[in-house]
Formats: structure tokens, sequence, C-alpha cells
């Protein structure tokens, strides 16, 4: 699998990051354990070495798991993790109440002082199994902690050898440059599909001019753009997709009408509806890398599958007229 550079960084990322949310079990109605890590274990055998989790999914869970999926292979992978939701001792920005994979009720906010960065890189290193976090990225931005001080952690955390580079997560254009100006940035994730390309606006272009690499998070919509949920699907207990705007209708009835068109792409290439939009994906400007998640080796090899052809130009064009035809009401 083709290999990018992160930002200005030395560290080079596979385009197809092994996302593992869904692994953490936490919002995706549970998951195997044993699955995950053979997941895993089968992403990095087969090219796919950069693993994308954090520390709230699974409350833990995600990053023991990547531990036991490294193993014996760390040099061989990225690690990148995420900091500062903080579920224990609420303190910071108030995010959300939550229920975690045994049904506690949880409260969950957003804190990213100095002390609490330094002190989630040692509990991620920790649960890691290692020395060293290879990209460090605030999960969510903190109102009540101004940027610069936890640019500062990331500063003195890459000074002690802890992580090779940091970043953010969720940022907008003008908290990106704000960052940026504290602390050299490697990467802004941001969620980006086919169906929700806000960033487009203004981030990216942003993001190219300053050379920081876009991760790409559910590019697939939370498995929507797979083409395999219907009308009436049954979620497990515990899924929060059915809540979301593109599962609602009539948003769900006008993507799966839109997913029957670009099939066609698909099956000229032999691909999967999976393999098309992930491919096409990688294919955007700014996009360094898209994370692509899986609870499974069956899904990961079928994830792998995008990386195996290439869509033209041409193809690429009618695709973006397709989507432009969409509109979808977000605020369902």
């Amino acid at each position: 699998m083709k290999k990018r550079r992160l930002g200005k960084t030395d560290i080079m990322v596979s385009e197809l990051a092994f996302g593992a949310w869904a692994i953490g079990g936490w919002m995706w109605g549970g998951a195997d354990s044993k699955d995950a890590v053979r997941a895993m274990e089968t992403a990095i055998d087969n090219g796919m070495t950069t693993i994308d989790t954090a520390s709230v999914y699974g409350f833990g869970l995600s990053e023991e798991l990547t531990a036991e999926a490294i193993r014996g292979k760390r040099d061989k992978v990225q690690v990148l993790t995420k900091f500062g939701m903080d579920w224990k001792e609420k303190k910071g920005e108030f995010f959300f109440d939550t229920k975690d994979n045994a049904g506690n009720s949880l409260s969950i906010y957003k804190h990213a002082s100095k002390e609490k960065v330094i002190s989630d890189c040692d509990e991620s290193l920790r649960r890691l199994r290692t020395d060293y976090i290879d990209l460090f990225q605030i999960h969510w931005p903190d109102s009540t902690t101004p940027v610069s001080e936890t640019m500062e952690a990331l500063e003195i955390l890459v000074a002690k050898g802890k992580i090779r580079a940091g970043g953010v997560c969720n940022f907008s254009a003008d908290l990106m440059l704000a960052a940026s100006g504290s602390f050299k940035i490697a990467s802004n994730q941001l969620p980006y599909s086919m169906v929700r390309r806000d960033i487009e606006k203004d981030v990216i272009p942003v993001a190219i001019e300053k050379e920081i690499s876009i991760l790409a998070y559910s590019p697939l919509q939370r498995g929507l753009l797979t083409g395999k949920i219907k009308p009436g699907h049954q979620f497990e207990e515990g899924d929060t997709r059915p809540s979301t705007p593109y599962y609602k209708e009539p948003n769900l009835s006008k993507i799966l009408s839109f997913l029957q068109r670009i099939k066609t792409f698909a099956d000229n290439h032999h691909a999967s509806l999976a393999q098309l939009v992930l491919n096409w994906t990688t294919r955007q400007p700014g996009i360094t890398c898209v994370l692509a998640g899986a609870r499974n080796p069956l899904q990961v090899l079928d994830n792998l599958g995008a990386a195996k052809f290439v869509l033209s130009d041409n193809e690429i064009n009618k695709i973006n007229n397709y989507i432009s035809e969409l509109s979808i009401d977000t605020k369902i």
C-alpha cells in the first residue's frame, strides 16, 4: 500500500489507516475483542500499517486491543491516538452524557490543559504498551483551555521523546491556524465523505497551504456508504447510528439511490461500493490518509481492496457530478 508523508514530519503513513473506534464497542453496539485484534493484525500484515485509536474509544479498551495487535510489530506500525477527553474527573468543557459498554452512565468532558495532556499521554503509553506514540492528537477543541497551552504540552512531549508528532482533530480553519501558530501541527483529523464535504470550503485550502495533513474519518459515513444498510435495518442496542441525520429519511433513501448510480463505477473495477468510496476519498485534494474501520479480518480485507485499482480523472469527475446533485438535510 502507498505511504504518504504526514505533514512536514518524517512519518510515513499508509493511505488507508485502520480506524479503531468501532473495536472499542462504545456507540457501536459492542465488539468482539478477539476479532478486533485479528482485524488489526490482518491490516498490518497487508500493508495498512497505520492504526488510529483514542483513549475514549471503549474508555481505554481500543488502545489495549491495539497493544495486543502491535506486539512484536511496533517498528512496522504507526500508532495514532488522541487525548483530551475526560470521563473520570469531570473537568473542562462538558461534551455530552453517554453510557459505557457495561451500560453505566457517564459524562464526557473536553479537557486539554497542559497537565491533562501530559497525563493522558502517560496513560495512553501504558495502555498501548509502547514507549512512544507516532501522532498524538487533541480529540476535540476545549474552550476552557487556551490552544497555546495545549500546544505547549505537545512541544514538551516531543522534546521528551514520548511522541513523534502532534496533531488536532475536529478543528475549524481558524482554530487550526491558531494551533499551528504555537506548534508545528502535523495534521487535522476531520469527518469527510462523499455526502459530507463541508471541509472543502475552508479547512482543506488552509491545510494545503500550510502543509498540514488531513486525516479523513467516517469516509463510509459510519457504514452507510457500503450500500449494505437498507431501510428497516436492525441495529444492535447501543448503536447510535440511527440517530444521525444521514440514517434518517428522506436522507437515507436519497443516499441509497445515489449509491445505485455510482455502483457502475465499482462494477467496472470489479470492486465493492465500499472500496469505490474509499478509493475516491484517497484521491481528493488535501487528503493524506483515510481511516477505514473494521471489526473483523474480512472487513479489513474488503477495505484493502480499495487500494488495488485507480479511478480515472473522468470517473472522478462523473462521481463528483452525481454528488453535487445530492441534497442532504443535516438538521433533521
